[in-house]
């Protein structure tokens, strides 16, 4: 029985390919993004201090490309035919070649450069053929040279590192190659060009650098103080919340009393009308515990609540002679009547006062302040006028403020007061130095009912 052959055995695996060579790699794609940044420029055509306040500092690079035009065109025909005697139509097209694209300068100095550097070379090949020109400065004329610097300078201000790298390169590589091909030439400067347009790309360049940080800090500035405006904003709500709490838990504690006492305080109701207590006691006492909730997450970790009542319009005047106490002469002028303000707005009256009058203390140390409190029936109407503070040597002390800038959160806090309650401020210094802060805030209707009765509290002692 004839056995069968062995299945061929497969071919070895190919070996690997060489790993591609790294360096070569970063080689190619460094010179690409070179050759990359030398044709393109890195900034749109806006001329340079486009952004300036001032419309002469917008002006000025116009003006200085304008009169580099009209004084290195003239000047490098004079000296080419001159000096070095070349031919006149020969030595005018060099120029405006050399020389007119400094007035690109302002807008594309990338640009210009490939238009001035290869009319500098073919300078220097056309003055190999020039006799005169043996014992001049070469390949650079004086005119071309000092030209060029400008032109680095402008590169420098505008474009990348990378770019000032590779014009750089190129101007000592150019320089190189005419020094080797006429080496007993004249005076050469290639090298001398090669070094002072180093330091003039390095002086550019740190310029440039220098402005984009003070922009860029700038820029970060303005959004720290939008920042901290909108935190400030913040942390005055969550305060304003935290106050507010206690106002609207107690109208909810006075719902649930009469709601959860009514069966007992009302004969004759029906199991409905019962129900219908028992529901009401309920729904008051779960918005009670969702307010306890949100509490918590709006005060700071380790703070507590305050057990006090809230502060009203029957705390003015106390507030007041506490700052007179102070040192602060101030006058008060409180109505009487005014015992059915709104709670809302009688803690937001109270809190306009005591900012106003920290500030006048912290801002304006021993200035004479006016406070006044009065109502017309739709409106009550809260003005703290202080005078400038008095000069230094009169009988009044202190005389140095206590801030000489504040955070803003004072004035922060009394719009987000007014406007919780619908009202109108108005602050501003007055024309003889002094301050102004007024807020007028509704009232409802003298005819509209009450919503609950609630108790008055104790009246606080005054303080010794």
């Amino acid at each position: 029985m004839p056995t069968s052959s062995p299945p061929p055995s497969s071919p070895p695996p190919a070996p690997p390919h060489p790993p591609a060579d790294g360096l070569l790699s970063a080689a190619r794609r460094n010179l690409r993004e070179t050759a990359h940044a030398v044709s393109h420029p890195s900034h749109p055509p806006t001329p340079l201090l486009a952004d300036a306040t001032r419309r002469w500092k917008r002006l000025l690079p116009y003006v200085a490309v304008l009169a580099l035009g009209a004084i290195f065109i003239p000047v490098t025909i004079n000296v080419l035919t001159n000096q070095y005697g070349l031919n006149g139509g020969i030595a005018a097209g060099l120029a405006v070649a050399q020389a007119a694209p400094l007035l690109m300068l302002a807008h594309r100095p990338l640009q210009a450069w490939w238009i001035s550097f290869p009319a500098q070379i073919l300078g220097a090949v056309a003055l190999l053929g020039v006799d005169a020109g043996q014992d001049h400065a070469w390949p650079w004329t004086p005119p071309g040279l000092v030209g060029y610097l400008f032109l680095l300078l402008a590169l420098g201000l505008r474009e990348r590192r990378r770019t000032l790298v590779a014009v750089w390169l190129a101007t000592g590589a150019a320089g190189l190659g005419l020094f080797l091909a006429s080496p007993h030439r004249g005076t050469d400067n290639s090298l001398l060009t090669f070094i002072l347009g180093g330091v003039v790309l390095v002086v550019g360049a740190t310029v440039r650098e220098r402005g984009d940080a003070q922009r860029r800090l700038a820029e970060q500035e303005t959004i720290s103080e939008a920042e901290r405006a909108q935190r400030t904003l913040l942390e005055e709500r969550t305060r304003i919340a935290r106050e507010l709490h206690d106002v609207v838990a107690h109208h909810m504690s006075v719902i649930t009393v009469q709601a959860d006492s009514a069966p007992y305080r009302l004969q004759g109701l029906s199991d409905e009308a019962r129900d219908e207590f028992g529901a009401i006691a309920a729904s008051a006492r779960e918005s009670l515990t969702e307010m306890r909730r949100l509490l918590v997450v709006l005060r700071s970790e380790g703070t507590e609540g305050e057990r006090a009542p809230q502060p009203g319009l029957d705390r003015v005047q106390q507030l007041v002679e506490a700052t007179v106490r102070a040192g602060l002469p101030a006058e008060l002028s409180l109505p009487a009547g005014l015992e059915d303000v709104p709670p809302a707005v009688d803690l937001s009256a109270y809190r306009i006062v005591q900012e106003a009058l920290a500030n006048v203390v912290r801002h304006a140390p021993g200035a004479r302040t006016r406070v006044s409190v009065s109502s017309d029936g739709a409106h009550l109407t809260v003005l703290v006028v202080n005078d400038p503070p008095p000069q230094t040597g009169s009988s009044l002390a202190p005389r140095t403020p206590v801030e000489t800038t504040g955070t803003g959160h004072g004035l922060v806090g009394m719009r987000e007061r007014v406007r919780l309650t619908g009202g109108t401020l108005d602050t501003g210094p007055l024309p003889d130095g002094g301050f102004r802060v007024a807020a007028r805030l509704p009232l409802p209707p003298a005819s509209a009912p009450s919503s609950s009765t609630a108790p008055t509290p104790p009246p606080t002692p005054e303080d010794s």
